[in-house]
């Protein structure tokens, strides 16, 4: 084996020997050694022969070096490559390609090294000018990394220099736009497509279908759908999830039927999209339906399919039936178990959801955050104490100690368990509050009779700079009702929409009503009710009715239960109070008659 000429160090090792070329680089320039023997394996910065498989040396150190040796032979004799950078039929199809012996480089900005490129650079200027694939490769790294923005402005650099733009470049940053949810961008992309002719290809509907979709723009995806010529299963199942996720559930199954009748076979994809719009809908006929199909298709056993099927039946509270699916799966993940567990909890079965949560840890399945706030919801709705602080305890051992949401959640289950102290310690070691932790603490204060530390968190919310929502000043103004905090609910009450920005809404009225009726302004409660902008409730006219009970008032309480009579003909209740509010006012006539219509 003859050594090439090199303007470097350069050890090359044959199985029968070594040959050394001794020539340094300019002074201040890294010392390269290249080691290399029947395929070529390298070492940098050491000068000695290795054999193949030498265990000192890894084989992306070895694969490294082989470029470092591959792009030292292109600077000997650029000559002797061709330059593939403005013809490439693939983005994998090198820049550079070895004449003889079709060895590959690529100048991409990723792997390149930095003091490659200044070679190239002062070698001959222009050599460094990137392909539209270069461009579209580094585009997708941003993208891949989270730096959408970027990636969005690498493509419009792209277009400044006049470069063609490939079908791929324009899947990369319909990506990033899909990320940000720049519908707008993804328009103006949108219409760049169908100007280059690639509105036919599938992948570019499919992704379309996307962006639009998470962008919450479902009839730009409809339109895109209906205009395209051919649809795969991917098309059909991006449509389906857009359906879903824009909240339109029932057209979702209606496109699925359409799937069915066109003879397009569905995939697990497609089997979870739809058993997400059954959990929507809470139709668990169809969901039933649904699940017979993916038995027949042979995808009942899939993990993913599986997990969305014991969501579906939990949310339609069939837990008997949920239960049959989860211990079918044969390999159960943590999302499976976490959808049993929420599903005991919705269904009330806290109890069941705490003994499912221990099972897990016994099995030794990996717990994630969602686990931990299934747990935490059992605790609350059974009232158990002991069992969340064990759960706190583990959430602190766990990699999710500082989550917002498990925050939330251990206020949440701390205020429901009874021991507000231990809410307020919670809320305190949050290294982050949302409006969800806010209003939890406010409604504990409020649940324990604390109405002046609900006015003062209030305004520690204000001087944090705190968001502030329509549950916000629902728990505020339950505060002030349950302690007999009267003016300083009203002044809270007329605050909302003209200081806050908060619109008022039919919860607030029945705060207010509720803090009138506690206080015994009954005439002023049902002022508010006859003035309100939206028509009363049941609701809200029970908790007037209950209150004439309390005060003895029984003028109010027949004005009342009429309108609870016109509202809801057939609600029993407001019948049963007044006929009781009759009897303690000694009006037995008035009571027989009550008695007699509910009859």
């Amino acid at each position: 084996m003859k050594a090439m000429a090199c303007s470097y160090p350069v050890v090359m090792t044959t199985k029968f020997q070594t040959l050394r070329c001794d020539e340094q680089l300019s002074p201040g320039r890294k010392t390269w050694f290249a080691t290399v023997e029947v395929g070529l394996t390298y070492r940098t910065g050491q000068h000695r022969s290795i054999a193949r498989g030498h265990p000192s040396i890894s084989p992306g150190e070895v694969a490294d070096q082989r470029k470092i040796s591959l792009w030292r032979q292109f600077f000997s004799d650029p000559s002797l490559w061709w330059d593939h950078r403005f013809d490439k039929k693939t983005p994998r199809y090198p820049d550079f390609k070895h004449k003889k012996t079709h060895e590959a480089l690529w100048i991409d900005g990723r792997s390149t090294p930095g003091w490659v490129i200044s070679e190239l650079a002062s070698m001959a200027p222009g050599i460094v000018q990137r392909s539209t694939f270069s461009w579209t490769a580094e585009i997708e790294r941003h993208v891949k990394d989270g730096r959408c923005l970027k990636a969005i402005e690498l493509f419009h650099q792209m277009q400044k220099e006049g470069l063609l733009l490939h079908k791929i470049t324009f899947l990369r940053v319909l990506k990033a736009c899909t990320d940000l949810a720049l519908v707008e961008e993804g328009r103006r992309i949108h219409t760049q497509i169908v100007e280059y002719g690639f509105m036919a290809d599938i992948f570019v509907g499919s992704c379309l279908i996307d962006m639009y979709s998470k962008c919450r723009s479902i009839e730009d995806a409809s339109r895109v759908f209906n205009d395209m010529l051919k649809c795969d299963v991917a098309c059909w199942n991006a449509m389906i999830l857009g359906y879903v996720k824009c909240g339109q559930a029932e057209k979702a199954l209606d496109l699925f039927q359409q799937m069915e009748y066109e003879k397009v076979d569905p995939d697990n994809f497609t089997f979870v999209s739809v058993l997400n719009a059954c959990a929507c809908l809470e139709a668990l006929e169809e969901g039933k339906q649904v699940h017979a199909k993916a038995i027949r298709g042979g995808f009942a056993s899939d993990c993913f399919v599986g997990s969305s099927l014991v969501d579906m039946y939990s949310k339609c509270g069939h837990m008997e039936d949920a239960s049959k699916v989860f211990y079918y799966i044969q390999k159960r993940s943590v999302v499976c178990w976490n959808a049993m567990i929420i599903g005991y909890v919705k269904c009330g079965e806290g109890e069941k959801a705490l003994e499912l949560f221990r099972q897990m840890q016994g099995e030794r399945v990996e717990l994630d955050n969602v686990t931990f706030m299934g747990a935490l919801n059992a605790c609350a709705s059974t009232a158990s104490l002991e069992e969340g602080r064990h759960v706190h305890a583990q959430i602190i051992q766990s990699p999710f100690r500082s989550d917002m949401f498990l925050g939330s959640c251990l206020v949440d289950m701390y205020v429901k368990c009874g021991s507000i102290q231990d809410a307020i310690t919670a809320f305190r070691n949050m290294p982050v509050h949302d409006v969800v932790a806010w209003n939890g603490m406010l409604m504990g204060y409020a649940m324990h009779g604390l109405g002046r530390e609900a006015l003062h968190f209030f305004e520690q919310m204000h001087h944090k700079g705190a968001e502030r929502d329509g549950t916000t000043f629902v728990c505020l103004l339950s505060a002030c009702s349950h302690t007999g905090l009267e003016s300083e609910g009203h002044h809270h009450f007329e605050s909302i929409t003209p200081v806050y920005g908060v619109a008022v809404e039919m919860k607030h009225y029945n705060c207010m009503v509720d803090l009138l009726s506690r206080a015994g302004h009954l005439c002023e409660a049902e002022d508010m009710i006859n003035s309100m902008p939206c028509p009363p409730d049941v609701s809200i006219c029970m908790t007037l009715l209950g209150a004439c009970r309390t005060h003895g008032n029984l003028e109010i309480a027949e004005h009342i239960s009429e309108q609870i009579l016109a509202l809801d003909p057939e609600n029993a209740s407001g019948y049963v109070l007044l006929s009781n509010i009759y009897a303690e006012a000694g009006k037995w006539d008035n009571t027989q008659e009550t008695q007699e219509l509910t009859m």
